[in-house]
């Protein structure tokens, strides 16, 4: 049985109103810890059942589990063809995060915490070879893997080739290559791939964006993180957008 733990996670697992079942709360926590009191609170305003276990229990779901964790039905991936119904609804704003074998769930949690954070229309993963939404994932992620559309594709330059026939334009984020990230147009609809953490994107993912964008760096440091690479071109198409003069 998959399980969400922290309390943050849990509190947006019921907000998704997708998949909780019931809550698990530590029989041990004071009345009057607030933060707790607001997970049963959302429990409770959402028609989930609460029940007391055992630090024990729950040290058995997850070693931070923060005094609480849910029971949940296994994660609900988006179609991709929900998701391009999406992007078409979204026009000229439309934001696609692609993952091309990411591994490490981290990576995967804090990527997909800033997704949520401007607003991106979904986000794509591979089937095979990469990281799933795991606990793990919506834990880092603070809950926000609940409020996005993510696309599980068997073949993702098919699902790139799809997205460029919808109107996005695709950049790739590559560790040499590429224009400058401040300097490149990134204010229409678009994808942007993130390639995995050792090798970047593949060759055949490589090939098929229209562009690609680079993170300048100075000193030693080869390349930043895979999150933090991603998080910084997102943020920076955020606020592309959000200084675009109106039309």
């Amino acid at each position: 049985m998959p399980y969400v733990a922290g309390r943050n996670a849990v509190v947006e697992a019921i907000r998704a109103r997708q998949r909780v079942r019931r809550v698990l709360l530590d029989a041990s926590t004071r009345e009057n810890d607030a933060s707790l009191r607001s997970v049963v609170e959302t429990a409770a305003q959402a028609g989930i059942p609460v029940e007391r276990v055992s630090r024990a229990r729950l040290d058995e779901i997850h070693p931070r589990h923060q005094g609480v964790a849910a029971e949940v039905a296994p994660f609900s991936y988006t179609p991709f063809s929900g998701l391009v119904e999406r992007v078409q609804a979204d026009g000229a704003s439309a934001l696609v995060l692609a993952l091309d074998e990411l591994q490490d769930p981290q990576n995967l949690g804090s990527l997909l915490r800033t997704a949520l954070a401007v607003s991106v229309s979904g986000v794509i993963i591979p089937e095979h070879r990469a990281v799933e939404v795991t606990l793990a994932v919506v834990r880092t992620s603070a809950g926000a893997a609940e409020h996005l559309a993510i696309s599980r594709v068997a073949n993702i330059v098919r699902a790139l080739d799809d997205l460029k026939a919808a109107g996005l334009w695709v950049a790739g984020l590559d560790v040499r290559d590429g224009v400058p990230y401040d300097e490149a147009k990134l204010d229409g609809p678009l994808v942007l791939v993130v390639g995995s953490e050792g090798s970047g994107m593949r060759r055949l993912v490589r090939e098929h964006c229209d562009f690609l964008i680079r993170l300048p760096m100075a000193g030693a440091t080869e390349s930043l993180n895979a999150a933090v690479a991603g998080s910084i071109a997102l943020y920076h198409v955020f606020r592309s957008r959000a200084h675009r003069a109106p039309e």
